[in-house]
């Protein structure tokens, strides 16, 4: 029965991995820039090219359905035995890499290249301390070689295709308690929890929003100055209900472009565009 079992699970995820039949590009990526913009503990958010990536966009309202953390050259410093290894299977990628949860293999690195052809958004925490960099790398990095249960292609199985049919209110409540499907399949948990455990925020909820009048007062509140702000109180959520759109709308990360198209990147004028339809720019000198 254990063997019959996980030949449907395995047969689950097959399923749910397929590429969609249609993909929408919505900008081409330049691979070169993005090597030498992209730091490490940079978050990449994917739109995914899979069946599961529409279940998990549905679900979380959300342009992207995956996340990875880049660690870049971090494998060849750590294992520098293994640098052969590494070159021989990435290639000049062994030193451009993210690790990523994937139903398929649990978490892996994976090459930055591997995201080329989809669309994607980096995502850069704001004024992190280097120590905390190096925790949250060093936490990441400890997770590859982790399997997880693949059953839990089942669970996304069922919204799959009525997933038209959840209510809006219902939504948050399946990705919130459905059966290990945040922890387990979107990534962005392990990367959420990598951050929660030193103390940076990804979409925390805000107890006390601070200010006067909005903080409860002490008896000693007069001793105070009349301008005097309150900090705000956090509260902390749980990476397991964090998703990549969180990422993308926390005010704590930065969003990094990379993908202008210009000729002059230096000195972009949005009036030099050349569009399709317009008539050919006439030059002095040229008839």
């Amino acid at each position: 029965m254990g063997r019959i079992r996980q030949a449907l699970l395995d047969a689950g995820a097959r399923v749910l991995t397929k590429p969609r039949g249609h993909y929408q590009r919505i900008q081409p990526n330049n691979l070169g820039k993005l090597r030498r913009l992209i730091r490490k503990g940079d978050v990449l958010l994917v739109d995914g090219d899979q069946r599961i990536s529409e279940v998990i966009k549905y679900l979380t309202q959300s342009s992207w359905s995956h996340a990875a953390l880049y660690v870049g050259d971090e494998l060849l410093r750590r294992h520098p035995a293994q640098r052969a290894a590494l070159t021989a299977r990435f290639g000049v990628d062994a030193e451009h890499l993210v690790v990523e949860a994937l139903m398929e293999t649990g978490v892996v690195a994976s090459p930055l290249s591997k995201y080329e052809l989809v669309n994607v958004r980096v995502c850069r925490p704001r004024a992190i301390a280097p120590e905390h960099l190096t925790r949250i790398l060093d936490e990441v990095l400890a997770q590859i070689g982790v399997r997880y249960d693949v059953r839990t292609a089942l669970d996304l199985a069922r919204y799959f295709f009525p997933v038209s049919l959840i209510p809006r209110r219902w939504r948050r409540t399946a990705l919130d308690f459905g059966s290990l499907l945040t922890r387990e399949v979107i990534c962005s948990s392990m990367i959420a929890r990598a951050f929660d455990n030193v103390g940076f925020p990804v979409m925390p909820t805000v107890v006390s929003p601070g200010g006067n009048g909005h903080a409860p007062r002490s008896r000693l509140a007069f001793l105070r100055r009349a301008d005097a702000i309150e900090p705000p109180v956090f509260r902390h959520q749980s990476p397991h209900v964090i998703t990549p759109r969180d990422f993308d709308l926390s005010p704590y990360f930065e969003i990094v472009k990379f993908n202008v198209v210009d000729v002059d990147e230096a000195h972009f004028d949005y009036r030099q565009i050349r569009w399709e339809n317009d008539a050919p720019i006439q030059r002095k000198g040229v008839s």
